[in-house]
């Protein structure tokens, strides 16, 4: 299973190929514009969201809601389109009306322009921008729905926002109620405090970052391998993470706190219960040698705040060289709510990615079948 993608944040739309997937998959457009829909929300979203209406257009690969085993091709377009067309045309047109120069400190822009050989940093954003994460959205809630097939579930919450975290243990029945609530939390004290201090940093022009929990439910053992680094799940996985913008992190399961403690504290001793093997507890959440072990896949990765402040940050004039104060280009104070279901969907799309390659399978019965086999 493999996805490509395409497209400008101010482009004409956003792209997206996927290659891999078996005939007679359900695709359900309405879950997939959920999710769409839950990527464009949350507290601390600036204006750009209200100009857009994220819907996802199948343009092959699909009829009658059923995959044909052909890639799946789809569009999201943009609206915002109509007001940058006259610099951002694929034909003739004026750039200098969005011309970027003065670099952003934790963008692209400046290590993009030496690079690409570029003076425009408009050449660089537009795509290293996070709008492109709307694609892997869309590709992901497919990926879900394959999952979902099998059984498996993805879901998460926000863990926490810009150091105010909530520490509390969560079954994974309880993860849904997070996507009702303005920050994506469970903790409601916790959440009432994070949004008290996104609306101070609001005003003060500032941004803030956060942690993310990411579970997948019921996926069963041995995806992945011990034989070769480059099949490791938890090295796929966490890669897949860190590939999306502004994740500087990644733990899975205790992550870091495992460095601290002892091994009797850390390691999950196994039993046996009802015949089948078991674990008393699942530190190193669902991933044993590099495979999946039964156990719930427990992922964390960590956001740093939003780079564009709408204060500025001292930066230089990529032409000129003179010194000067970085340009903005977004409002957003908080985007982790959005980064919540990215890092979802790119945890399901690399998960749907790895059940592929043990499974294979034209159409899905016939992965249905080989499935229902597996320990």
């Amino acid at each position: 299973m493999k996805l490509t993608t395409a497209g400008e944040s101010h482009g004409k739309a956003l792209v997206g190929i996927i290659e891999g997937l078996p005939s007679n998959l359900t695709i359900d457009c309405a879950l997939i514009n959920a999710d769409l829909a839950l990527r464009q929300g949350g507290y601390g979203r600036g204006g750009r969201q209200k100009i857009e209406r994220d819907r996802i257009e199948i343009l092959s690969g699909v009829r009658n809601m059923l995959t044909l085993g052909s890639p799946l091709a789809f569009q999201i377009v943009n609206a915002d389109y109509k007001n940058w067309e006259s610099c951002m045309s694929a034909d003739a047109c004026d750039v200098t009306q969005r011309t970027l120069t003065k670099v952003r400190p934790g963008h692209a822009d400046l290590t993009g322009l030496i690079k690409f050989g570029q003076t425009d940093a408009r050449n660089i954003l537009e795509r290293a921008s996070a709008r492109e994460t709307a694609v892997r959205v869309a590709a992901g809630s497919v990926a879900k729905q394959y999952l979902s097939a099998l059984g498996v579930q993805v879901g998460g919450y926000v863990k926490g926002v810009c150091g105010i975290e909530d520490d509390s243990e969560y079954k994974f029945s309880d993860l849904a109620a997070a996507k009702s609530s303005p920050l994506f939390m469970l903790s409601k004290e916790k959440e009432e405090a994070a949004m008290r201090l996104i609306d101070e940093l609001r005003e003060k022009g500032d941004t803030a970052g956060g942690v993310v929990e990411i579970r997948v439910h019921g996926l069963k053992s041995g995806f992945g391998s011990c034989m070769t680094y480059g099949e490791k799940l938890d090295g796929r996985l966490a890669g897949a993470l860190m590939g999306v913008q502004a994740i500087k992190g990644v733990e899975v399961g205790m992550g870091f706190k495992a460095a601290a403690l002892p091994g009797s504290k850390v390691h999950d001793e196994i039993y046996r219960k009802n015949g089948a093997f078991a674990r008393m507890t699942n530190n190193a959440g669902g991933i044993e040698g590099g495979m999946s072990n039964g156990e719930d896949i427990i992922l964390r990765a960590a956001m740093k705040p939003i780079p564009t402040l709408m204060k500025g940050l001292n930066t230089v004039d990529f032409v000129t060289g003179e010194p000067c104060m970085a340009a903005g280009e977004r409002s957003d104070v908080a985007a982790i709510c959005a980064c919540e279901i990215i890092l979802e969907s790119v945890a399901a799309f690399t998960l749907a990615q790895a059940v592929s390659e043990r499974l294979g399978g034209d159409n899905m019965a016939q992965v249905l079948e080989r499935y229902e086999k597996l320990y």
